[in-house]
C-alpha cells in the first residue's frame, strides 16, 4: 500500500461582519482552472509559507495565524494588523508590514476549526480555520486571479444556495458554514469559538448506496458523526 500524501499546512479565514439581517461571512469563488475546489464558493485561504513562521517568531502554531492574516491581505485586500516592529522576513507581505510599522494581529483571530484531508486523497491539506472581524474602514474584494468573484453572505443563505445547486460548496466548507450559522452576530461567534476547544477532524471515508459518507468526531461540534459528502472524492 502506498504511503499517504503529506498534508500541507494551510490556513483559512472566515471574515465576518454584522449585516442588516444577521451575521455575514465573506466568501470567494475559486477560478475554474485551479486544481483544488475549482469554481467553488470558499473561504479565503492558502498554504503556510516560510515567511509566516518567521513573522510568527518561529512559533509553528503562530505561523498558521500569520498565514491567515497574509491570505486575507492577498485575497481580500483586508489588512489585520497592529502597530509594531515585525522581524525581518522575505516576501511582499513582510515588506509591506515593515514599511508601515505593523505586525500581524494574531490575537485578533479566533481558532474555529482544524481539518485534515482524508488519507486516500492525493492532494492533502492540514488546515486551520480562523474567525476574523472585518475592519469597518476597509472593503473586502476578491483578487481577480485565484478568486473570480466574491460575496458577503449569511451562512444559512450560502447553505441554501448549495442545497439548491446554485453554488458549488465542498464538504469542509459546508460543515463550517453549518457551524457558523448557529450564531447571530460577530461577537457571539467569537465568544463561542474562544470558549470551545477545537477538535481535529480527519474524515474517514466509506461508500454507501446513497453515495460517499464521511465520518468525523462527534465531539468536533458539527451536530453528528456521519454525513453524506455531496462532493467528489478529490475535494
Amino acid at each position: 500500500m502506498a504511503e499517504p500524501a503529506p498534508a500541507r499546512p494551510a490556513s483559512t479565514v472566515l471574515l465576518l461582519r454584522d449585516g442588516a439581517y444577521g451575521l455575514e461571512v465573506f466568501m470567494v469563488v475559486r477560478h475554474h482552472e485551479i486544481d483544488f475546489a475549482s469554481g467553488a464558493l470558499v473561504f479565503p485561504g492558502g498554504r503556510v509559507e516560510t515567511s509566516d513562521a518567521v513573522l510568527a517568531g518561529g512559533d509553528p502554531a503562530g505561523a498558521f495565524r500569520v498565514a491567515a492574516i497574509r491570505e486575507t491581505w492577498e485575497e481580500c485586500g483586508i489588512l489585520l494588523a497592529a502597530p509594531g516592529t515585525p522581524p525581518p522576513a522575505e516576501g511582499d507581505f513582510a515588506a509591506m508590514l515593515a514599511a508601515r510599522g505593523l505586525v500581524p494581529d494574531a490575537d485578533g483571530l479566533a481558532h474555529f476549526a482544524h481539518w485534515i484531508t482524508p488519507l486516500p486523497v492525493p492532494k492533502r491539506y492540514d488546515t486551520h480555520f480562523f474567525l476574523a472581524a472585518a475592519p469597518p474602514d476597509q472593503d473586502a474584494l476578491h483578487d481577480g486571479h485565484e478568486a473570480v468573484d466574491s460575496v458577503w453572505i449569511r451562512p444559512v443563505d450560502a447553505l441554501a444556495a448549495a442545497e439548491a445547486g446554485a453554488r458549488k460548496v465542498v464538504f469542509p466548507t459546508r460543515m463550517n458554514l453549518t457551524k457558523l450559522a448557529r450564531h447571530a452576530s460577530v461577537a457571539e461567534a467569537f465568544a463561542a469559538a474562544r470558549a470551545t476547544p477545537v477538535v481535529t477532524v480527519l474524515p474517514q471515508m466509506r461508500m454507501t448506496e446513497a453515495g460517499r459518507v464521511l465520518r468525523i468526531p462527534a465531539e468536533a461540534g458539527y451536530g453528528g458523526d456521519e454525513f453524506l459528502a455531496g462532493d467528489p472524492p478529490s475535494m
